[in-house]
């Protein structure tokens, strides 16, 4: 019995030598990427902003107001009914108000706020 053991021990070491081992792999590839150079020096990629706060506000006139503000604390997203169209209002620097093109108009990002829409005089809002 320790004879065939050490017989296919034999054997099985005469079948591993005989494995072409090379040093290095053979790497094989397609054509060379078109874009390599484009993209190396492409500008880096902003994401769009998060959404950070979204409040519900009762006007005075009682109407619903609904803005999501942004990350960057330069973006609301206002909707004058709750599934609405949303009007992206921007504002040149963080803490100056928000506003879009036609009248709408965000002063504040907190409780209280000063809104203005297309049609109407600016109003004090509150969550």
């Amino acid at each position: 019995m320790k004879q065939y053991l050490s017989l296919i021990a034999v054997a099985s070491v005469a079948l591993l030598s005989a494995c072409n081992k090379s040093d290095e792999p053979e790497v094989v590839g397609g054509p060379a990427d078109p874009m390599a150079a484009q993209l190396a020096n492409a500008a880096p990629v902003e994401l769009p902003p998060s959404v950070k706060a979204n409040k519900q506000y009762r006007c005075k006139d009682n109407s619903l107001i609904f803005v999501d503000f942004m990350s960057d604390d330069k973006t609301a997203l206002l909707r004058t009914e709750k599934n609405g169209t949303a009007t992206s209002l921007k504002a040149a620097e963080a803490g100056q108000p928000f506003t879009a093109e036609g009248g709408f108009e965000v002063k504040g990002s907190g409780n209280d706020v000063s809104i203005t829409v297309p049609g109407k005089s600016a109003q004090s809002c509150h969550v």
